[in-house]
């Protein structure tokens, strides 16, 4: 038996076998969970993806910033399990126009669709899941630290100030309902995400010099664990928390 025996996981965010939400899924299988992915846009890349996990789970449909898709995604996720348990937030993204130096001169609209996707849609997919979780449950997402502001980052980490903000009113909200919301702010990891962001590569050396316990920007293992971890029972009274999974970056001076 693992520690997710028989619970229902809903995970958001899975591009390809480099993205965090597929080592969250994956672990969460071997634990004995039963998975269903999203999708958004092609959905036969998550669907071949998804082959790649060790037992292929379903993938419905899901685009954050539609209104419809939310409306009907409890109606959806349905078809293939009573419930759910856990809601796994694996998604973010931001206009070029919003990075890479662009601080100052971002137009509202790049900044509006950060937001969007990167910020709101935490509310927007707890609130999509919520009628699937009548016995409470877990909501992870995924963040890296707001505390500073990163070269290149620029609006993103805006949005992912947001993101922390908006995992502690909706713990708030949501705790008489026995649903805890916590984040997990990983180190940089190579992602599909990550090379979208000019001047990641700057990130590498910097936490492989300041990281008390090291870190290897390969491994996706320790961050997936860690939402496994809060997705599991062993968490009962911990919500509105960012679980640091960085080596030990955030605790120490540059």
């Amino acid at each position: 038996m693992g520690i997710l025996d028989g619970k229902r996981i809903l995970v958001t965010g899975v591009l390809t076998e480099s993205s965090i939400a597929f080592h969250v899924a994956r672990i969460a299988q071997e634990e004995g969970a039963s998975v269903i992915l999203t999708g958004f846009g092609r959905l036969s890349l998550v669907e071949r993806i998804a082959k790649r996990l060790p037992d292929p789970p379903p993938v419905v449909e899901l685009d954050v910033t539609d209104a419809g898709q939310l409306d009907t995604l409890a109606e959806r996720v349905r078809a293939h399990a009573s419930g759910l348990d856990g809601v796994v937030h694996a998604i973010a993204n931001a206009p070029q126009g919003a990075l890479g130096g662009n601080f100052l001169n971002a137009c509202w609209e790049d900044v509006a669709a950060a937001v969007h996707v990167s910020t709101y849609s935490l509310k927007a997919l707890a609130m999509a899941a919520l009628p699937l979780m009548d016995a409470g449950g877990s909501i992870v997402g995924l963040d890296f630290d707001a505390s500073v502001a990163w070269p290149g980052y620029d609006w993103m980490g805006v949005a992912k100030a947001g993101l922390e903000s908006c995992s502690r009113y909706l713990a708030r909200d949501l705790g008489d309902r026995r649903i805890r919301v916590n984040l997990v702010s990983a180190g940089p990891l190579r992602t599909m995400a990550a090379r979208s962001i000019p001047g990641f590569e700057q990130f590498e050396p910097l936490w492989a010099k300041r990281a008390p316990l090291g870190w290897d920007i390969t491994d996706h293992g320790p961050a997936a664990r860690a939402c496994v971890a809060l997705l599991s029972d062993w968490f009962p009274a911990t919500t509105g928390e960012i679980v640091h999974v960085d080596g030990g970056v955030h605790a120490v001076g540059a």
